[in-house]
């Protein structure tokens, strides 16, 4: 037997049943057009009356009554099937609608949305009520709120991996393999003397300093005091060594390599206070190579017994430097540097808050959490929700150092200027005395931050979906709330460590930007896939080698190229999306190709590489 409205013919039915339906689609007809009932019964009232006269006329209106009867009964049967293809269509159409009116929804609802993010500020000239949103590609965003609109059902976003050739071995970390540390074993009676360091910068930049200082301690064959920080105007955080960093661990793990002491003897002191062995950055060239610390330094050290390496940041080179030398600075950096336990314990508490359900920790958990994180802490069915992290560059000052048009108009120009004055008068000098770029060229070269609406591009082209979680880490973005249009509405799901956090768990925090940012270190590293607008940031070039070294190759990182990404972008006014999907895939996935560092790059952030990693 054929379903229920079967495009098949029906069987022959019983005279009186024959005249039921006829009846049924005859009230059918009359109930929703009563003038072609009216019309019916017209040329039968007709015939009664006037007999053969209209027999003709009668005959074509009973063949037009029988075409008609017959129609009804076809849309009767398949009555369902075409209001079901009626509503699936409706629903399609109301869908796209919905996410095209959200897109374009009122500013000041959003706006309202966006103000639990207490850490996306407005710059100081700003206001979130005043300022209008800036968009660079408006095209481009409604494309992506309707390709995002239309995969709503479709599977979760693609699976970012690195990119490996089917020859190539797995690399794994080693660089805590003390087989060949035997080299850089110092005797007490055969040391030349102490190495102070006084490192400038925020917390990347003094991790960096600090790794860097253990390699150059173990080359000049010196005892190391422990690291202290210098207080920057611009960061303005008092936080020492122990209030960041695991104090005892870090002079353990490294007691086989290099001696190292939290204070300076008192005998030195008054040879400290005197300045007699000071050295400052303005005396090492940037990325110093071993003979520059064994001509200029090295004698000092023996002279006076120590050296105070003043303003020390990224003073020593990657290449030529001894195979063991080099590995210390990756042990120092991957292992031996561990976060205070107060740190640990709240980085545990947001990576357990934006998952949900609770995992079983990997290698990465446990380098970068410690204990915090209990053992296989795994349970029920409930899969751990998968987040992206994103490190959006878009400060003032980052902004207004890089001399491109954001697309804010005169205002903008007037503001990033007056910025320029009053904080970088050496660059003004400096632009003076040279040839100007036009902005146009800087972006074509590649040497424009990318702005929240072009991460958020970047995203969607990508194929993540709107409902993706994303933890959002970084300082003030320059514009506020309406620079953060174009993410905060495609992408509502963004969390921070002020929305994660209660203020009570943050009070331990508050007023120590290296603290806090230790906190988005974390967040970022454990993160399911981390996202960068900036590879020139210490933050995402640590985090993505920290990635590399513990990943096992799962843990991806997006790195888009800025010089590629602004010619897809200048072709934004007649790119089709799928076109523009395709090429910012392919942009990303070269950036994720496996390779081995190359000579002189950062150990930190490549770590692939054999003074760091073990092929297998």
């Amino acid at each position: 037997m054929g379903k229920q409205g079967s495009p098949r013919s029906p069987r022959p039915e019983p005279a009186d049943k024959q005249e039921k339906t006829g009846r049924r689609s005859l009230d059918s007809s009359t109930g929703n057009d009563l003038f072609i009932g009216r019309r019916i019964f017209g040329s039968e009232v007709i015939k009664a009356h006037h007999g053969s006269k209209y027999d003709q006329s009668y005959g074509s209106r009973n063949k037009f009554s029988y075409s008609w009867k017959k129609q009804q009964s076809w849309l009767h049967r398949n009555f369902k099937s075409i209001l079901l293809m009626i509503s699936v269509t409706s629903f399609i159409f109301f869908m796209d609608s919905i996410m095209v009116s959200i897109f374009h929804s009122d500013r000041s609802t959003v706006v309202q949305d966006i103000s639990r993010l207490s850490n996306v500020t407005l710059h100081k000239n700003g206001s979130s009520q005043d300022a209008l949103p800036v968009q660079m590609y408006s095209r481009l965003l409604n494309l992506a709120s309707n390709s995002l609109a239309k995969n709503v059902f479709k599977p979760n976003a693609p699976n970012f991996r690195e990119v490996r050739s089917s020859k190539s071995s797995q690399w794994k970390p080693c660089a805590d393999n003390n087989k060949t540390a035997v080299a850089l074993e110092r005797s007490n009676e055969m040391n030349n003397g102490y190495i102070m360091v006084s490192a400038n910068g925020g917390l990347n930049q003094q991790r960096v300093a600090i790794c860097n200082a253990v390699a150059v301690a173990a080359l000049l064959n010196a005892s190391l005091v422990l690291p202290r920080f210098l207080y920057s105007n611009v960061w303005k955080d008092p936080s020492q060594f122990g209030d960041i960093y695991h104090e005892e661990r870090f002079i353990d793990y490294l007691k086989d390599e290099v001696h190292i002491v939290k204070d300076l003897p008192q005998h030195l002191k008054s040879t400290d206070k005197k300045n007699l062995s000071l050295v400052t950055d303005a005396e090492l060239v940037k990325e110093a190579k071993p003979v520059d610390y064994t001509e200029h330094v090295l004698p000092l050290l023996k002279k006076y017994g120590m050296v105070h390496l003043f303003g020390y940041g990224n003073r020593l080179g990657f290449d030529p430097l001894p195979f063991d030398v080099q590995r210390l600075r990756c042990k120092c950096n991957f292992h031996a540097l561990k976060f205070a336990p107060k740190i640990q314990e709240a980085g545990s508490l947001l990576v357990k808050r934006i998952r949900i359900f609770e995992t079983k920790r990997s290698r990465l958990d446990e380098a970068l959490l410690g204990e915090s994180m209990a053992k296989d802490s795994a349970t029920g069915d409930q899969e751990p929700l998968k987040y992206l992290a994103l490190h959006l560059r878009f400060e003032e000052d980052m902004v207004a150092y890089s001399l491109c048009d954001f697309g804010g108009g005169e205002t903008e120009r007037k503001e990033l200027q007056a910025y320029r004055e009053d904080h970088f008068p050496l660059l003004l000098k400096r632009l003076e005395k040279s040839k100007s770029i036009s902005p146009e060229e800087l972006r074509k070269r590649g040497k424009c931050p990318l702005t929240p609406e072009e991460a958020t591009l970047v995203l969607a082209g990508l194929g993540f979906k709107r409902g993706t979680y994303i933890y959002l880490a970084g300082s003030q973005i320059y514009g506020g709330s309406s620079r953060m249009l174009p993410l905060t509405t495609l992408y509502p799901n963004l969390v921070t460590k002020e929305t994660l956090l209660t203020p009570q768990e943050l009070a331990p925090f508050k007023n120590f930007s290296s603290q806090l940012a230790a906190l988005d270190f974390i967040a970022c590293a454990a993160s399911d896939v981390f996202a960068m607008t900036d590879s020139g940031s210490q933050l995402s070039s640590l985090v993505s080698g920290f990635r590399t070294y513990y990943g096992n190759g799962q843990a991806p990182t997006l790195r888009p190229n800025k010089k590629r990404l602004a010619a897809i972008l200048s072709d934004g006014e007649t790119i089709k999306w799928k076109s523009f999907e395709n090429r910012v895939r392919k942009m990303v996935e070269e950036g994720n190709k496996v390779s081995v560092r190359p000579y002189g790059r950062s150990i930190y952030r490549q770590p692939k590489c054999p003074e760091c990693m073990c092929k297998f």
